[in-house]
């Protein structure tokens, strides 16, 4: 077994990574920047490619380039854990810059439905299980949040129509972690009001120590993505996950 995992270097990523990694399950992270605490600790175990997932063109070269089917060539399952994601550009249409839009739609829907094919197409004969990390903004609509909401929600009906064609030794869920205590968060609560009314609310969330830490978040993740019913719901939310 190997593991993907994007967006390895903080918050939710990092703490997926380490946990797979303290399971003894290889990861490769791809990641604007490098993890040296993690190579220190796992150096048998863990490999890295500093790689921009917002840039189409740098991915596909990436991607055409072979690395990725050397990595998993004869690997028995593979785990792919499209973590990497922005919040922004955060506002009504006139305060969203276009460029902005334009790379949060490539890292949030384009990378992870690019390396779900591409780790299908190299992994012939493997079981291949996918996980889409999503939002309740996929299920429910923010203002502030229009581009945030619509990239989660691509990311839902993807893992649906991919689930609806049945391909053989694949599962695939895009599931809602629910509020963690990480560098996203952080960014929220630093955005004005004027673009995200809902701002107060996840600064309530942060003073009533109501966030979820990532490292336990991490552990139900994986665990959830190992068992047996990992894909039984394409559309989950790990906070009503029995």
């Amino acid at each position: 077994m190997k593991a993907i995992v994007t967006g390895h270097t903080k918050g939710l990523g990092a703490a997926l990574a380490a946990n797979l990694l303290a399971r003894g399950v290889p990861v490769l992270g791809l990641a604007r920047s490098g993890a040296p605490a993690l190579h220190e600790a796992y150096p048998d175990l863990f490999e890295e490619i500093e790689l921009d997932l917002a840039d189409g063109a740098a991915l596909a070269a990436w991607l055409a380039g072979g690395a990725l089917q050397h990595y998993l060539d004869g690997t028995g399952a593979v785990l792919l854990l499209n973590n990497a994601g922005v919040v922004g550009p955060v506002g009504p249409l006139d305060a969203q810059d276009p460029q902005a839009v334009l790379r949060s739609v490539a890292l949030n829907v384009a990378a992870p439905m690019a390396l779900s094919a591409a780790v299908v197409r190299a992994s012939s004969g493997a079981q291949r299980r996918i996980l889409h990390i999503s939002s309740g903004a996929a299920r429910n609509a923010y203002p502030g949040w229009s581009v945030y909401c619509a990239t989660k929600a691509a990311l839902d009906q993807h893992a649906r129509a991919v689930a609806l064609d049945g391909e053989r030794g694949v599962r695939i869920c895009s599931l809602a972690p629910g509020v963690i205590d990480t560098g996203m968060q952080a960014e929220i609560r630093d955005t004005p009001e004027d673009r995200f009314p809902m701002r107060q609310r996840f600064v309530d969330l942060k003073e009533t120590g109501t966030l979820v830490d990532p490292e336990q978040c991490a552990e139900q993740l994986v665990d959830y993505m190992l068992g047996a019913g990992f894909g039984a719901e394409v559309i989950a939310d790990l906070r009503t996950l029995s």
